[in-house]
């Protein structure tokens, strides 16, 4: 979400609706979504087009689709009528019944109890409310009736479930929450139960009302309210809050001036809503309820439970143990309970139970280098503890910090340990890649490449640029994981197939002492079927993993306009030989692990000719190149539109063949025009 990346997108034709929230199938790893009330469609993350993927047309309208991570998706029609989707699939044309005539669902939930799904909604009728629970493997289904508020009704409602008691909170238009108690085990038959509601939280805090739009619950105690703070004499404004439910109180507030669209989901300790015309995203804290944390009494010598967080703008300088050590959110635990010390009193004498992570790192500063990274070391072995990624990112900025402030200290090994073993991303450490590239250190950046989902397309440019200009005789003594060109590309180490071409200017790699290139050097490495292979298997390597590098076009293309003609000249090289290759094959694909797709390959040579178009034509040398890709894609153009001529006539053979009659004999004399 931070850096913009589509992780996918579909559309449906125009006109179509897509008419209820789209769901993921935790099962099958697949899409579902309804358009225009009965249309269902599935599909993969592979999948392109929506107008190519299974299809079904119900008999009723849908109402939400709710998807459970052990228990598959459920379907709420509408009507009332509620199936699983693989009862559904069966038979789309089913009838399905409709239970609440004339009410209108205005909300719905599903949860697991155990291992019987529960789905609980909402209807109104008239200004009255019903809530129906119904669980699915048992086909039961219990309808009640909300007991009747005075000149308000309900907006918003969510609900849990805990020890066979579901817990429906009800958000009412006169700004109060009421809680309402619903046994799952119901024995009696009686046709509608009056369900009576207790008050629970008053959104009213020093003459300002709290005028809610939807809300969410936090824990046992705390919830979290998206709405509009109202003062006497004021104007309303739209604000993100979270109460404590026990004490009455309001922990926090945060205002929102570009206005929501009223919405609030919440999600793995983070919020998610939309402000103004962006989706945001908030983590949270829940501290243990007491009166001391509800009046903001509570003492910083005291460690809160709380759940996990981590404020990602604090993560790239000496702040970030600031931050860590005033939230109290890590406290380092140890089996024993002997006094940590330092090896050359470098480090001052402290608790391990009490001592937080800001501190440690405060106190290593200084340290001597053998002490600094066995005390960060030990550190990371204690997996247990709370904030375990945070504190992942602390050593890591520590140990860039100290590389920064001490030009000749480079840990390779133990930064290439961290990325190779953890799960990192950029965000958590984004000066690691600078330091990289920095020190020049490929095998790094070609790990972090793999490995971190949300590296900026500036950073992407940066690492292209580097791989390109180093001169290949540096990489032949550099350590880089060549599994991605292994299987494809061809390697003989008595250099009998292997030769290198040098046109430049009588220039010469022996006699090269610098690693970087102030040329490049036409390098080509001969295969057997007389293809020609512009860079060596190491940089073929480190090309590679930017190709399969995440990135939105807007972004990265005016970066890629700032590359030199002649590295551009030979990244397109390189990238057309990489599309000779895939054709060569017939699912045109290449072998070995994290190699290029055909897909990777495309995007990046129209990205690159879209950025040097100009100076690809005016080039001498990208001249016949330019000429060679445009004979081989016009030859696979005329070739996939004579398949497609076909197309048509090997369909009706096949129609044609289902239709004949095995038991009867005949001569068919077909014409294919």
């Amino acid at each position: 979400v931070s850096d913009q990346k589509p992780l996918g997108c579909w559309s449906v034709k125009h006109g179509q609706i897509i008419t209820c929230p789209v769901v993921c199938n935790f099962e099958t790893h697949e899409y579902i979504a309804v358009h225009d009330d009965k249309v269902l469609r599935i599909w993969k993350n592979k999948d392109i087009n929506l107008d190519k993927v299974f299809k079904a047309t119900l008999s009723a309208d849908v109402y939400r689709i709710h998807s459970l991570p052990n228990g598959g998706p459920v379907v709420l029609f509408k009507g009332g009528g509620v199936r699983t989707l693989d009862v559904l699939l069966e038979a789309p044309q089913q009838e399905i019944e409709n239970i609440i005539s004339d009410e209108v669902i205005k909300w719905s939930e599903a949860f697991m109890e155990g291992q019987q799904p529960v789905l609980i909604f909402a209807t109104e009728k008239d200004g009255d409310f019903f809530v129906y629970v119904q669980k699915l493997k048992v086909n039961s289904l219990h309808k009640y009736k909300l007991e009747q508020q005075e000149l308000s009704k309900p907006l918003s409602f969510t609900a849990y479930i805990k020890n066979q008691m579901i817990t429906l909170l009800c958000l009412y238009s006169n700004d109060v929450v009421y809680k309402v108690l619903i046994p799952l085990q119901q024995n009696t038959e009686e046709e509608e139960q009056i369900l009576s509601k207790s008050l629970l939280l008053n959104l009213s805090v020093s003459g300002s009302v709290l005028k809610g739009t939807s809300f969410v619950v936090l824990d046992k105690d705390h919830i979290a309210v998206l709405g509009s703070l109202a003062a006497s004499g004021e104007e309303p404004k739209e604000c993100l809050t979270i109460w404590n439910t026990k004490f009455q109180t309001l922990q926090t507030s945060k205002e929102l001036p570009l206005g929501t669209s009223g919405q609030l989901w919440c999600y793995e300790e983070k919020f998610f809503f939309t402000h103004g015309k962006v989706l945001t995203v908030i983590m949270y804290k829940c501290e243990t309820s007491s009166l001391a944390a509800a009046v903001g009494k509570l003492k910083d010598s005291q460690t809160p439970d709380v759940s996990s967080f981590v404020n990602w703008n604090t993560l790239g300088d000496e702040e970030l143990v600031v931050s860590f050590q005033s939230q109290q959110s890590v406290a380092l635990k140890s089996e024993s309970k002997m006094t940590l010390r330092s090896k050359r009193n470098a480090v001052a004498k402290v608790q391990p139970d009490t001592i937080s992570v800001g501190q440690l790192l405060l106190n290593l500063k200084d340290a001597p280098t053998t002490v600094f990274e066995d005390e960060l070391r030990q550190l990371m072995s204690k997996a247990q503890m709370p904030d375990f990624q945070a504190t992942i990112g602390c050593v890591i900025t520590a140990l860039i910090n100290r590389c920064k402030t001490n030009p000749k200290y480079y840990p390779q090994n133990f930064l290439l340990q961290i990325v190779q073993t953890r799960d990192l991303s950029y965000s958590l450490c984004p000066d690691l890649m600078a330091v990289a590239l920095e020190k020049k250190d490929v095998h790094l950046l070609q790990i972090c490449l793999q490995r971190f989902p949300d590296i900026p397309e500036e950073i992407t440019y940066a690492c292209l640029k580097v791989f390109l200009s180093i001169s290949e005789a540096y990489l032949q003594r550099t350590d880089v994981n060549l599994e991605s060109v292994i299987c494809y590309i061809d390697i003989e180490f008595n250099n009998k197939e292997v030769k290198t071409e040098i046109v430049e200017n009588g220039f010469n790699a022996e006699r090269e002492k610098d690693i970087w290139d102030t040329k490049i050097t036409k390098e080509t490495h001969l295969k057997a079927d007389g293809e020609f292979c512009p860079v060596g298997p190491q940089k073929a390597a480190l090309l590679n993993a930017v190709l399969h590098t995440a990135y939105s076009e807007a972004f990265l293309l005016p970066h890629l306009k700032n590359l030199p003609a002649q590295q551009a000249v030979l990244f397109l090289r390189y990238l057309y030989y990489l599309y000779v290759k895939c054709s060569e094959k017939i699912n045109t694909t290449l072998p070995g692990i994290r190699s290029p797709t055909i897909n990777q390959i495309m995007d990046w040579m129209c990205l690159l000719l879209d950025a040097h178009f100009t100076v690809m034509v005016m080039l001498p040398e990208a001249k016949q190149l330019l000429s060679n890709l445009h004979k081989f894609v016009r030859a696979q153009v005329r070739f996939y539109s004579e398949l497609n001529k076909i197309e048509g006539s090997l369909r009706e053979l096949q129609r044609l063949n289902h239709q004949k009659d095995p038991h009867t004999y005949s001569i068919e004399v077909l014409e294919l025009i």
